[in-house]
């Protein structure tokens, strides 16, 4: 109950609302501050430590691309070497020869001119092209066999390529392999340059930024620096999509990652977050303080000062919530004394009072506009009917056609009921088919077998409601301009359909169709609304004054199209409504 008073006192305190929006736009002040702050100072202090921290990386794999270009450099250095394919396919020779002899000696020769009296390898290795160890250069310890190696169709498929590979392996080292092959492409063993894996850690320990670590292309790790400790961010180094970039990890930890393009090794930098960020937090911490300081003092500042404002307006506010629709009047208050507000109140009733009067001749207006266009459109359709239907009746009486001019008449009584009756109330479309059934009858006897009409139509469609006179001005104008130039029988088809919730009406002929120019011309009438002064005919005032009537009682929710068959000929008027909801 208390929390519920307290509520409504508040929403209806003009105080409370003052002070509200005063806060809201203090908060907009001391935001912009925020956001002026984070963009200038602390958003670009973040921006170049992050790339430090990714520059970093990019470092240490450009060191190493170095360091692989040197081997790649040794590497070619041997093979350079015409000597290395004099013995063919290289293999194991037995250790007592005089061949095993002859072509340990020359391999060594072959390596030492290549490398040199400096020696910042582990040791170069010649496999057969089973991947035994052939020969090596220091011989220290045991070289591994390149069989599971060789087994891999990648590796295969590279060394055949004349690529080199990257492999670690078991071992603890890495090596730098490649195929020993001549300018013909035939393969006579491997080449294997192991790495100091010294080396490579002190690659890796430069810049002294964090742990790093170096993955090869299948995301198995190559080389660590040695504060690094694999286990703790292994789950953490995930295989990324781009070269480059930087984020962060569960636990904390900014991990910028390069890869490299010459050799596919990405490069780790894994820093803890609070030494990254460490002078951005102190300069956040410093703007957070002097905010909430000015939000505190302008509060008090606001509240005490609000008080002198809210009066003239409670006062103004009681006054306005007394008026009503009926009584569009407003008490003017000599006790506000804000010359303002006084203002204020005065343009205020002025308003009220343009308001008022504005509502009731809009409603006049929109009312006599209806009914006065709804009346000069139908007025427009019965006298046309009526005359062509007597003049069609004096024809047959003219050539003693008694028993037709009793038919015509009785159906010519049928159709002036039907018109005369409400003229400008809706009616069922049941109705409006029962008339053009008349017509068409009283227009079978000019010209008999010449005309064949059919009306299909669904029997849950007849209680949709149209304005009266909106098919029979079609069927009309087709009678009157489509079979000009057009043999007999002609033939006139009307289809009613209602589909959920939509109802269409089709009227086709086998007639001559219409223009291109006429389509065009009587649609964009109906855009336009049509004008009372043209005249009756096909493409103009017989469709426009008929659609004109249907958009008074249908408005959006109604659909026109008029347009040529492609089979048999002829032409077809097409209209389509909504019951429920609009078109658009």
């Amino acid at each position: 109950m208390l929390n519920r008073l307290f509520r409504m006192r508040f929403q209806n305190s003009l105080r409370s609302r003052l002070i509200v929006t005063f806060s809201l736009l203090l908060v907009m002040v001391l935001g912009s501050f925020l956001v002026f702050t984070n963009l200038y100072v602390i958003k670009p202090l973040k921006e170049r430590t992050i790339h430090e921290t990714m520059l970093a990386s990019s470092n240490i794999s450009d060191r190493l691309d170095d360091y692989i270009k040197v081997q790649n450099q040794l590497s070619q250095r041997i093979l350079s070497n015409r000597a290395i394919f004099s013995f063919g396919e290289l293999s194991k020779p037995s250790a007592q020869s005089v061949e095993a002899l002859n072509q340990n000696r020359v391999i060594s020769d072959i390596m030492f001119q290549a490398v040199g009296p400096s020696l910042n390898i582990r040791d170069i290795v010649i496999y057969d092209l089973q991947g035994t160890d052939v020969n090596s250069y220091i011989g220290f310890f045991d070289p591994p066999s390149l069989e599971p190696l060789l087994r891999d169709s990648d590796a295969i498929r590279k060394l055949r390529d004349s690529a080199y590979i990257l492999h670690a392996g078991e071992q603890p080292f890495v090596s730098f392999i490649r195929s020993i092959i001549d300018i013909n492409g035939k393969i006579y063993g491997y080449l294997s340059i192991q790495m100091d894996d010294n080396d490579l850690s002190k690659l890796a320990d430069a810049g002294n930024l964090g742990s790093v670590y170096v993955t090869d292309n299948r995301g198995s790790l190559v080389i660590q620096s040695r504060n690094a400790d694999y286990s703790e961010h292994a789950a953490s180094l995930r295989k990324v999509s781009a070269s480059q970039g930087i984020f962060i990890d569960h636990g904390n930890y900014y991990i910028a990652y390069h890869t490299s393009a010459y050799t596919g090794w990405t490069v780790y930098t894994v820093i803890p977050r609070a030494s990254v960020l460490g002078s951005i937090n102190s300069v956040t911490n410093i703007a957070i303080i002097l905010i909430v300081s000015l939000t505190i003092f302008s509060y008090l500042y606001i509240h005490y000062t609000s008080k002198s404002l809210v009066l003239p307006i409670r006062k103004l506010r009681s006054q306005i919530l007394n008026m009503s629709y009926s009584n569009l009047s407003l008490k003017m208050d000599s006790r506000l004394y804000s010359n303002e507000f006084h203002l204020f109140n005065e343009a205020f009733l002025e308003l009220l009072e343009r308001l008022q009067s504005s509502i009731e001749r809009e409603k006049l207006a929109i009312h006599e506009e209806i009914t006065a266009r709804n009346s000069a459109l139908q007025a427009q359709i019965a006298p046309h009917f009526i005359h062509n239907v007597l003049y069609l009746i004096s024809i047959a009486a003219q050539e003693n056609q008694m028993a037709a001019v009793t038919q015509m008449c009785k159906h010519l009584s049928d159709s002036l009921r039907y018109i005369v009756s409400s003229p400008y109330q809706h009616v069922a479309l049941r109705d409006e088919i029962e008339h053009t059934k008349h017509y068409l009858s009283l227009i079978k006897h000019k010209y008999e077998e010449d005309l064949e009409w059919e009306i299909h139509m669904d029997s849950e469609a007849e209680s949709i409601l149209l304005p009266r006179l909106v098919i029979q001005p079609f069927v009309e104008n087709c009678i009157e301009h489509a079979f000009d130039h057009t043999d007999p029988p002609w033939r006139i088809d009307i289809t009613v359909k209602l589909y959920r919730g939509l109802w269409a009406i089709e009227i086709s002929d086998n007639g001559k169709g219409f223009t291109e120019e006429g389509i065009k011309s009587t649609l964009n009438r109906i855009r336009a609304g049509g004008s009372a002064s043209q005249e009756t005919k096909i493409g103009s005032m017989g469709i426009v004054n008929t659609v004109g009537r249907l958009e008074l009682m249908y408005r959006n929710r109604l659909f026109f199209n008029m347009f040529n068959k492609a089979e048999n000929g002829g032409a077809t008027i097409q209209i389509i409504a909504s019951l429920t909801k609009d078109f658009y």
